[in-house]
């Protein structure tokens, strides 16, 4: 279970840099659903199912739905792919800042291993989940509201800068 952690981990950094070194919107889809769903697969592993299956249908439900109408909406002729020269400079920055960050920050204390929950379920009486799933419920209510509303102001907003003189799908009447 440790690897597939790490698989989860490294991928996940991997297309956070696939997304920020690509100018193009077509081909940082890609970068997106990755970041969602190993991300979601590492909160998972380390004791959070549901959440991370609620994180997961919000993510795709609400952000790429966004994503989608300003891909649509700001279309490129020729867009940039990851073989070419400006994306590759961009990504072998961020690996290198990655790595610096890694480091620097990390130290001595890389060679420490965090466990799953699922393999150190001897020890506790509950699921790991159980008090996340707790806490959405009871207090998570009005964050639920928040994000809604942030949700569906993004979607405005973005609609929005990419209409244009008068075209898009929010028309001035």
């Amino acid at each position: 279970m440790m690897y597939f952690m790490c698989v989860f981990l490294f991928g996940l950094v991997g297309g956070l840099i696939a997304v920020a070194s690509n100018p193009s919107p077509y081909f940082a889809a890609l970068g997106l659903v990755v970041v969602a769903g190993l991300g979601c697969g590492a909160l998972g592993g380390y004791g959070g199912p549901f959440l991370s299956l609620v994180l997961f249908l919000i993510y795709l439900g609400g952000m790429l739905v966004v994503f989608a109408y300003s891909a649509a909406l700001a279309a490129e002729p020729y867009p940039e792919g990851w073989g070419s020269r400006s994306v590759a400079v961009y990504t072998g920055f961020y690996v290198l800042v990655v790595g610096v960050a890694y480091n620097f920050l990390l130290g001595d204390w890389s060679g420490m291993s965090m466990m799953p929950v699922g393999e150190c379920d001897e020890f506790s009486l509950f699921r790991g989940d159980i008090g996340g799933v707790a806490l959405m419920y009871s207090l998570g209510g009005g964050m639920l509201v928040v994000s809604a509303w942030v949700l569906l102001l993004t979607l405005v907003v973005v609609l929005e800068l990419t209409r244009g003189l008068a075209r898009g799908a929010l028309r001035a009447v």
